[in-house]
């Protein structure tokens, strides 16, 4: 019995399966030239300001009615904007990308800053403010967008 792949004397196979496989990041793993991607990568999150360069902030509303969510969504919006830091960008609510999950209509704002008790505290005020049979979420760069 050997380990997994390439960890034993023998070589192992890897297969991935792309829709894309000329993008960039399936090249580099081809070429197993890991500073070439990481390079790429670090230019292009410094210039669209992801981590490590800034916090990502999801904050989503879910609830039964499409109405309340969009008002609930709508009025934490504004009260975002309302008081917002300087480095603050708060990208308009929008439809979660699965907009509807058992029976419950997503929404979200996505924000994007430097974490600190300051923007802890904007977003805490703007939910505070608000009254709603909907629920509000919010996390912290969270590891996917759904």
């Amino acid at each position: 019995m050997h380990g997994r792949a390439g960890r034993e004397q023998t070589e192992g196979n890897v297969i991935i399966q792309t829709y894309n496989p000329e993008s960039f990041p399936i090249e580099c793993a081809k070429e197993q030239d890991y500073l070439k991607f990481y390079e790429q990568e670090i230019k292009l999150r410094s210039v669209l300001k992801y981590p490590p360069f800034c916090d990502i902030i999801k904050l989503e509303v879910s609830g039964l009615s499409q109405t309340e969510v969009k008002r609930t969504i709508t009025s934490i919006y504004e009260n975002l904007l309302k008081k917002k830091s300087k480095n603050m960008y708060i990208y308009p609510p929008m439809p979660s990308p699965v907009s509807k999950i058992k029976n419950k209509y997503r929404w979200r704002i996505i924000i994007k800053c430097i974490l600190g008790n300051n923007v802890i505290t904007e977003i805490n005020d703007a939910i505070d403010k608000i009254k709603t049979n909907a629920s509000i979420s919010v996390d912290i760069n969270p590891n996917n967008m759904n």
